[in-house]
């Protein structure tokens, strides 16, 4: 399990991942889920949730090329002419290994996974996408402003009250590090370090690329205090008018 979360706003965007791939007493172990592809015309993000032997397939394929069944030609994310024939690409690459994959495992083992993928091209707008296992993908829309993938049911109402289209995107990141917060202290199959980065539309370059430690002293005061205005902001609320709760 994991936790991995996407913002496309006005500005830019964010994306943040765990990076936590099994959970138990004694069987824990730490690989990156945020990856990049860098170019002098392109700044590409995948950050991956689910079955590890698929995803890393995935990104080895998409490094060696994949080819097109109809034209015959091989392209990998650094040959692509924009982010919609990338998002292709990524998802005829997860739909061929996921399927090679379930075909080889025992029917219990799950060989789902859901990437997260944006960036830019030079030329074209920021573009942000959630790829799910079968290939098919969907876009980022203004409405609603960010994608997640894994364990997304702490964080969601989260980024649901506090996130919207115009946030500046140091604002953001501090939102999606809270949602992150109350899904590490809920759900102990996603963990720490936390990879992210922030890139803002027109850059092809990150403005913020950083991993937050397990010692992190930011990231352990957010948490805190996320608790404390919880804690204040309930007891703020005037008591339930039923029965006995005004008293």
């Amino acid at each position: 399990m994991t936790y991995c979360c996407g913002l496309l706003l006005k500005d830019g965007l964010v994306m943040i991942a765990d990076t936590r791939t099994n959970a138990g007493v004694d069987n824990i172990s730490v690989f990156r889920k945020l990856h990049t592809v860098e170019g002098q015309d392109r700044f590409l993000a995948v950050a991956t949730a689910g079955n590890l032997s698929v995803t890393q397939s995935v990104l080895s394929n998409l490094s060696n090329g994949v080819r097109d069944p109809i034209t015959e030609e091989v392209h990998t994310l650094m040959t692509v002419k924009d982010m919609f024939s990338a998002a292709k690409l990524l998802g005829d690459a997860v739909a061929t290994v996921r399927r090679k994959i379930a075909e080889a495992v025992e029917p219990e083992i799950s060989a789902d996974v859901t990437l997260l993928f944006g960036g830019q091209i030079a030329g074209e707008e920021m573009r942000f996408f959630l790829i799910y296992s079968e290939g098919n993908f969907i876009e980022c829309e203004p409405e609603t402003p960010y994608f997640q993938a894994g364990e997304t049911k702490y964080g969601k109402p989260i980024l649901l009250r506090s996130v919207n289209y115009e946030t500046d995107l140091y604002e953001a990141l501090k939102v999606g590090l809270v949602s992150f917060d109350s899904t590490l202290r809920s759900n102990l199959a996603v963990g720490m370090p936390i990879d992210l980065l922030l890139l803002r539309r027109g850059e092809l370059t990150p403005e913020l690329s950083h991993r937050i430690e397990v010692d992190d002293v930011y990231f352990h005061d957010l948490g805190e205090r996320w608790s404390t205005a919880l804690r204040d902001a309930i007891v703020d609320i005037p008591p339930v008018p039923y029965g006995n709760g005004n008293n």
